[in-house]
């Protein structure tokens, strides 16, 4: 299995790349509760648990989460990106919680013992990684019996409205995320893994107005960040139709999961 981002390096070195895509989710999704709150909601961590972030990003969950969390929480990330991982610590330290610890590491090769931690997380990651299995038993390895890991990815149907405009670089009309590592996909590997999964999927959908931030949100990874100007001119009318077809606004429905699983006792 190939990742979907063959400049992973370049993409994720600081978070700008990624804020930008952030953008439209955090403008303009149409929710009962926004993503970061939902999952907080659905995982079981408990008082004093260790906890590993893997692909650890900038650390916007965990600035959002510490308010509903439980106490005395020790919280370790890891990020294949040192800037990101240094700019997810020093965020994270600035929060409550019992101990921050920040570690550069490769998902498939986790630097730490066997049973060290009560629950690991990988949101929205694996499907970056070659080996997404190999990351999973390397969670499976470092979660103690009875802790649990969370994953989150999305369907292949996800925000089909958006990927279809950047049909003008030669890409596919569908989320790349979710034909690697998609919701089939994450439930097989880790039902092999661990023995058992369950499923919620996030209910939501975007409603955006302004055509800037879909350019912007297109433009900031691969092919769109290395379009040349023909190319750009032809996704601004491609967007600008599709907004005037909409009365100016584009809906975008979302396919987000999160995947639960627990290791035996």
């Amino acid at each position: 299995m190939s990742s979907i981002t063959s400049s992973n390096a370049e993409q994720y070195s600081d978070s700008q790349k990624l804020a930008a895509r952030a953008r439209l989710h955090n403008k303009y999704t149409i929710a009962e509760h926004d993503w970061f709150s939902w999952v907080i909601g659905q995982l079981p961590f408990k008082a004093e648990d260790s906890i590993l972030d893997i692909g650890c990003g900038p650390a916007w969950f965990w600035a959002k989460a510490i308010e509903v969390l439980p106490q005395d929480l020790h919280l370790t990330l890891a990020d294949l990106s040192q800037g990101m991982m240094q700019e997810a610590a020093e965020r994270c330290r600035t929060l409550p919680l019992a101990s921050v610890t920040g570690q550069q590491a490769d998902a498939g090769n986790l630097p730490f013992d066997d049973a060290s931690f009560d629950a690991v997380i990988a949101m929205h990651m694996l499907y970056h990684l070659p080996d997404p299995q190999a990351a999973l038993a390397e969670m499976y390895r470092v979660l103690k019996p009875g802790g649990f890991v969370g994953v989150t990815t999305n369907g292949v149907n996800n925000m089909r409205e958006l990927y279809a405009l950047a049909t003008v670089f030669g890409s596919a009309p569908y989320d790349p995320a979710g034909a690697a590592f998609g919701y089939d996909v994450a439930q097989k590997m880790l039902q092999d893994q661990f023995g058992n999964v369950t499923m919620t999927q996030y209910p939501a959908y975007l409603v955006v107005t302004d055509p800037e931030d879909v350019f912007l949100a297109l433009t900031s990874y691969s092919p769109g960040d290395m379009a040349d100007r023909i190319q750009l001119d032809t996704l601004r009318k491609a967007i600008g139709n599709t907004f005037q077809a909409g009365n100016g606004a584009l809906k975008i429905e979302k396919e987000s999961g999160l995947f639960i699983s627990q290791k035996s006792i």
